[in-house]
């Protein structure tokens, strides 16, 4: 069937018809006069029409890495730019020091893309594990995706507003935009040469094929054939273009087919979009381990979808567009309903990039550009197929010999000495000590969880009150407090629905739990609220107790088996006290802002940390022991960073693990020659956000929600909880040394902004590896190989 479907297209396209045709007003590729706006006809005029052709909007599961990007409203742009005059008041006036340099910030938009060259390396590195490779390469394209959403759109759109402010390094936005293409081809370069060159030929060898149409057997095409007839063809959707058609709204991140058709009785060429459904796997399975592009599939059964006509050629193309929001907060009883609206008007945003194929006709990207209005330097040619967002359902698939080694989270031991069918009792153990979480080498669904179901199911527990930004969509923890409400607690939800990329499910969440009975808010006037909050109150004799939790990740129990966090886990009633001021709030009026072993954004975390490393210098002045240990996804604000190169002229050792952005410029003579920058990139996605001070001798050490970013420390509530337990501090300043250790493999941030990676010694020995020296303890600790 397949052979004889594709002799008959190959016959409709070589026979010739039986005249000349004339010039056809309709042919879209014949359009390239200027637009001539009293011609009701020619679209150029006006912008494309919407109308019922308008589509659902698609919002990208992008998760975390969210958190790499800022937003660029009015109120964003007064931020930073007041976090800068800040900076500068402290490079000037602090201790009558000479003034810090004007070159000593590096650039982020180059930070946020060396970032991602770091998860491609992991891709093109050959003692990465194959499947994961696959997976790295998925990573590094959904990054990009984001990156280009978030930040290039909101560059294009300071400029094009004029309130275009110069980059930390003084560039203006152009310059900074201009860069951003030209790196971003280059590693896009490196992705394809990668995936076509190295890891499709290597899964080939290991029998996971990866195919375009011509590569599959006769025997699978017609299989396939009949795949399209049922499932595919039914819901694909052609639309033409020509005067009566106006061209299609194209939505962000969707794979679409340019078709170009002949009539053949006439001979004039049109054009049309065929959108791939965005429900269809992104590599159909033909055979066992045997994948073929769902484009692929759809390309090549074109003549059933234009009956009639001649398929002349078909090119896959795909637009990126500005995916961020901006929300007017002034009725906050109406938030929920304007950031529905808003999120509705998402998918109009207009485009920042296109993607195509190397091989697209000249003439279709000339009418792609011109009705998506972009511009020629926004368009990215790269060999086939795009999308490589895609590999991460090949990526999944169960071959465990091409994957890192199985690791399975076990209960914490001081919430279980010895593993068992009952689940651990939380409140007994806390009632002893704090539990020092981390994530994702001890379990969650053992310990905050189960904290969660517990308090709820617990006749004595009265209220729980929960900050949620992200969770998962069959959410153990929103059921938890869902029961809670049902049995009659109190019980206080603060949901984030502006959380990026997860606005609408937070709205989802919401309503659920407004409908259970649970008291929903969301948080105060123009501040996210970003802060990892548990507080269980608990009536026990005669007193209340309080126990809380207090993260650096989501209430996610998906991603806490790949994201790297920590969580304490604490009946310390100071802890308690404060949870419960910062809840009343959060909820109220409550305008209280020192607290006992909390540092609280936007009020008192940057003033809280400067004054701590301006307390080290001092130390270190007086001969006591002095150091800064810091590590954070990303570190931008400019205040933090000049008051860490103080510390480095003052001759304090500062060390920095990062994951993403870092503008903090190291190894500055005169500058920064005491400061270290390290990232560390694995199996694991590194999330957590530690900061820790020698302070004389006796360490101190804080964790939680907050990076350092303008974003972070002025427009977000965020919350730092001090470690009190010795041995947790030690723990962690443990942790923080190993993953700075020049015995550690990382990548070394250089003063030019050069990253470079140290994987093996002197010697060539490879250096030890923190995620698997972590998992490794968990192992002995438990006893078990896996």
């Amino acid at each position: 069937m397949a052979r004889g479907h594709a002799e008959r297209r190959a016959a409709a396209r070589s026979e010739p018809s039986d005249q000349p045709a004339p010039a056809d007003p309709s042919d879209p590729f014949a359009r390239s006069a200027p637009a001539d706006p009293s011609d009701p006809s020619d679209r150029r005029a006006e912008p494309a029409a919407l109308g019922s052709r308008s589509e659902l909007p698609e919002v990208p599961q992008l998760g975390e890495l969210g958190e790499l990007a800022d937003g660029e409203s009015p109120a964003v742009l007064d931020a930073e730019q007041a976090g800068r005059d800040a900076a500068q008041e402290v490079a000037h006036e602090e201790d009558g020091l000479a003034p810090l340099p004007q070159d000593r910030f590096l650039d982020r938009e180059r930070s946020w893309l060396a970032f991602n060259e770091r998860v491609l390396e992991l891709a093109e590195d050959e003692n990465t594990p194959l499947l994961e490779r696959a997976n790295f390469l998925s990573i590094f394209a959904s990054n990009l995706d984001e990156f280009f959403m978030v930040r290039v759109a909101g560059l294009k759109r300071r400029i094009a507003t004029g309130v275009a402010i110069r980059s930390l390094t003084g560039r203006p936005p152009r310059e900074v935009l201009e860069d951003i293409w030209s790196l971003a081809r280059e590693l896009l370069a490196r992705q394809a040469t990668c995936y076509q060159q190295v890891v499709n030929p290597l899964l080939a060898e290991q029998g996971i094929h990866l195919l375009r149409w011509p590569d599959l057997a006769e025997h699978e095409q017609t299989a396939l054939f009949s795949l399209f007839r049922k499932r595919i063809f039914p819901v694909l959707t052609p639309l033409a273009v020509d005067p009566a058609h106006p061209f299609p709204y194209i939505s962000g991140l969707s794979l679409n087919l340019a078709v170009v058709v002949r009539n053949p009785a006439t001979g004039h060429r049109h054009f049309a979009r065929v959108k791939v459904p965005p429900l269809l796997s992104r590599f159909l399975e033909v055979s066992p381990q045997r994948f073929v592009p769902v484009e692929d599939v759809i390309a090549a059964h074109l003549e059933e979808l234009f009956p009639g006509m001649e398929v002349l050629a078909q090119h896959v193309f795909r637009v990126t567009r500005n995916e961020d929001l901006e929300v007017e907060e002034d009725d906050a009883e109406n938030l929920l309903q304007a950031l529905e609206k808003e999120l509705l008007r998402r998918r109009f945003g207009p485009p920042v990039r296109l993607e195509v194929e190397e091989s697209i006709d000249p003439e279709v990207l000339d009418l792609l550009v011109r009705e998506l209005k972009i511009r020629r330097e926004e368009v990215i040619a790269v060999p086939g197929p795009l999308d490589l967002t895609g590999l991460g359902s090949i990526a999944a698939l169960d071959r465990p010999e091409l994957k890192y080694p199985k690791f399975v989270a076990g209960t914490h031991r001081d919430l279980a000495e010895v593993e068992s069918a009952s689940p651990p009792d939380v409140f007994a153990a806390l009632r002893s000590r704090d539990v020092l979480l981390h994530h994702p080498y001890d379990s969650f669904s053992t310990s905050v969880q189960a904290f969660l179901e517990q308090a709820a199911a617990d006749p004595d527990v009265l209220a729980i009150k929960q900050t949620l930004y992200r969770t998962s969509g069959d959410s153990p923890i929103v059921d938890a407090l869902i029961d809670a409400a049902e049995s009659g607690k109190q019980v206080l939800v603060l949901v984030e629905i502006k959380a990026r990329f997860d606005e609408s499910a937070n709205i989802k969440w919401a309503r659920k739990l407004e409908q259970a009975g649970c008291h929903v808010v969301y948080g105060l006037v123009g501040l996210k609220t970003h802060c990892k909050l548990s507080l269980v109150v608990r009536q026990e004799g005669e007193e209340l107790r309080r126990y809380a939790h207090v993260g650096t990740g989501n209430y996610h129990p998906k991603t806490a088996r790949s994201y790297e966090d920590l969580g304490l886990l604490t009946a310390d009633p100071a802890v308690g006290a404060d949870l419960s001021d910062l809840f009343n709030r959060l909820s109220g009026y409550s305008r209280r802002d020192n607290y006992r072993r909390l540092l609280v954004a936007p009020r008192s975390l940057r003033e809280g940390l400067v004054s701590r490393i301006g307390r080290e210098i001092e130390n270190h002045r007086a001969g006591r022991p002095a150091w800064v240990r810091i590590k954070v996804n990303s570190i931008v604000d400019e205040a933090v960073i000049d008051a860490l190169y103080r510390a480095s002229q003052a001759g304090v050792p500062v060390d920095v693990w990062v994951r993403g952005i870092c503008a903090l410029r190291p190894g500055v003579p005169g500058l920064s020659e005491h400061i270290r920058v390290r990232s560390v990139l694995g199996r694991f996605l590194e999330h957590s956000r530690l900061y820790a001070f020698a302070d004389g001798g006796d360490p101190e050490v804080w964790l939680g929600s907050a990076d350092l970013m303008h974003r972070n420390l002025d427009r977000r509530i965020e919350v730092l909880v001090r470690v009190a337990d010795p041995g947790h501090r030690s723990t962690l300043t443990r942790l923080l040394a190993t993953g700075t250790s020049d015995r550690t493999e990382s990548w070394h941030l250089h003063s030019d902004g050069h990253w470079e990676r140290h994987a093996t010694d002197a010697e060539g020995e490879p250096l030890r590896r923190v995620q698997e020296t972590l998992i490794e303890a968990r192992r002995k600790r438990r006893g078990t190989g896996s």
